[in-house]
């Protein structure tokens, strides 16, 4: 099955809100080896300037992917998930992402294009918080593997 290229430019609703915890950022921090004091330890976060933990920026994959999962498993957008290969992930932060945060994303199919007999999907996650405020950009690209 292929996907659905009637998707491309499709916007999806925002995702349920992900309340960004303090053991979240230091969990990511630790995995990703991401050794700054304001990823685990508050007072030096307050110190710098921030209102509690700053979470990595890489850590703005959590909640893209949280929307992109409502295309790949969309059962109409016809993505077999077990041919997807991720592709490509960039970011554009417009804020740091804190402990305390509620985070929301509109997950937005920017391209679908045919390449060597599979087809990649680009997708833009804008992530939002409470007050509907910018915080990130994820943008995205899966590759679904042609049958063989």
């Amino acid at each position: 099955m292929a996907v659905n290229e009637d998707f491309l430019g499709r916007a999806y609703p925002p995702t349920p809100p992900f309340c960004v915890g303090r053991e979240h950022i230091r969990d990511f921090a630790e995995a990703v080896g991401a050794q700054d004091p304001i990823h685990h330890d508050l007072a030096a976060a307050r110190a710098a300037g921030y209102s509690d933990l700053v979470a990595p920026p890489t850590f703005a994959v959590i909640p893209g992917q949280r929307c992109d999962a409502g295309f790949v498993s969309d059962p109409d957008a016809g993505v077999d998930f077990s041919r997807v290969v991720h592709g490509e992930q960039r970011f554009t932060h417009h804020r740091p992402i804190v402990a305390g945060d509620e985070l929301r994303g509109v997950l937005h199919i920017d391209a679908i294009r045919a390449a060597g007999g599979h087809q990649m999907v680009t997708m833009r996650s804008e992530i939002i918080d409470a007050e509907d405020a910018p915080v990130a950009t994820s943008r995205s690209t899966i590759v679904v593997r042609g049958e063989e």
